[in-house]
């Protein structure tokens, strides 16, 4: 009976690895581990793409209240509220990582290309121009509240 639980644990344990490398690991909140910012991961279509959840950044002084998106090279939507705002785009798995995606970066008005792998629990997005070598890589955790 005891080697039956065990054997039952193991397979659990690796049902979760194989579940983290699947294609869906990427949904859900997720925060980053300087806890500056949180977004939303979901999929529309076969894209997938992230909302703004809240950020030090995107909020005023009180914490709550959303900052409008006044550096937007686009006039029209610089009245919008930054939160709920999608700064993540276009996003396609390819096995490993997700890419080819877009990130708009709203404290600062631009827009870099990016991708997204996870390892070991964590979410690595990395955003740059042109290549990825010139980037920089955010590590974010699933966000519970």
């Amino acid at each position: 009976m005891k080697s039956v639980k065990i054997l039952i644990l193991l397979m659990l344990a690796m049902f979760g690895n194989v579940y983290a490398q699947t294609e869906s690991a990427i949904l859900g909140a997720w925060e980053s581990d300087k806890k500056d910012v949180r977004i939303e991961i979901f999929k529309h279509g076969d894209k997938y793409y992230g909302k703004y959840l809240w950020g030090k950044e995107i909020v005023e002084s009180d914490g709550v209240t959303s900052k409008k998106d006044v550096k937007n090279p686009d006039e029209k939507l610089r009245s919008r509220n930054l939160i709920g705002i999608t700064s993540l785009t276009g996003l396609k798995w390819e096995g490993k990582e997700y890419v080819d995606g877009k990130i708009y970066n709203a404290p600062s008005g631009d827009t870099y290309k990016c991708k997204i792998w996870i390892k070991n629990d964590k979410l690595y997005l990395r955003g740059y121009l042109g290549f990825s070598l010139l980037g920089q890589t955010a590590t974010f955790h699933r966000y519970r509240q």
